[in-house]
């Protein structure tokens, strides 16, 4: 029988390397512009992540972060500085930051129970306290969420989207799916479905 915690610790690992895969092979400035209307990028991801695991997985059960993340000292986080790279942070300042944080959260996953206390400081009063399985849910959902989205930054730089893009065709077969949806959209937007 799988245990619920390795289980959930497992696919936080997975979530946590499909993100990170998808920043190989591109320079700092592919890495930090923003590619949609609302501003995403992949270092913004990879910060806002690193934030989040020292949060969920480390100061909700009393095990802060050993370095100080300037948007949260300085209260930005509040205005989405934990979303992009400034100019002075490099990619290997982001992506090693959210190295040290995911082992700082595995430390506390290793070491604590699912049904271990914990508090969320800037969370509402009535539902602050909580869990390690619900904290560590919270961020397995996160992290999947946010590797998404990378998949589809990356996708808009230079089309290499998901893991599986490949296994499942080459670029004819993409090019004759995509005009295969597009035409089906065209159809329906006709009036002919």
């Amino acid at each position: 029988m799988v245990d619920l915690k390795d289980e959930l610790h497992r696919k936080l690992r997975e979530a946590r390397a499909g993100l990170l895969s998808r920043l190989d092979g591109l320079d700092e400035y592919d890495l930090r512009r923003p590619l949609t209307p609302s501003g995403t990028n992949l270092l913004g991801l990879v910060k806002h992540l690193a934030g989040l695991e020292y949060t969920y997985l480390g100061e909700s059960f009393g095990r802060p972060a050993p370095e100080k993340l300037a948007w949260v000292e300085d209260g930005s986080v509040w205005d989405g500085a934990d979303m992009w790279a400034r100019a002075d942070e490099s990619s290997d300042y982001l992506i090693g930051l959210y190295r040290r944080a995911c082992a700082h959260g595995d430390r506390t996953v290793g070491e604590l129970e699912l049904d271990s206390a914990g508090s969320v400081a800037h969370w509402p009063a009535e539902r602050r306290e909580t869990t390690l399985g619900v904290l560590l849910v919270r961020m397995v959902a996160e992290t999947a969420q946010h590797a998404g989205h990378a998949d589809i930054v990356r996708e808009l730089v230079d089309g290499k989207g998901g893991a599986d893009r490949e296994a499942q065709g080459d670029e004819a077969h993409w090019r004759a799916y995509v005009a295969g949806i597009q035409e089906a959209a065209d159809a329906h937007h006709r009036g002919e479905g």
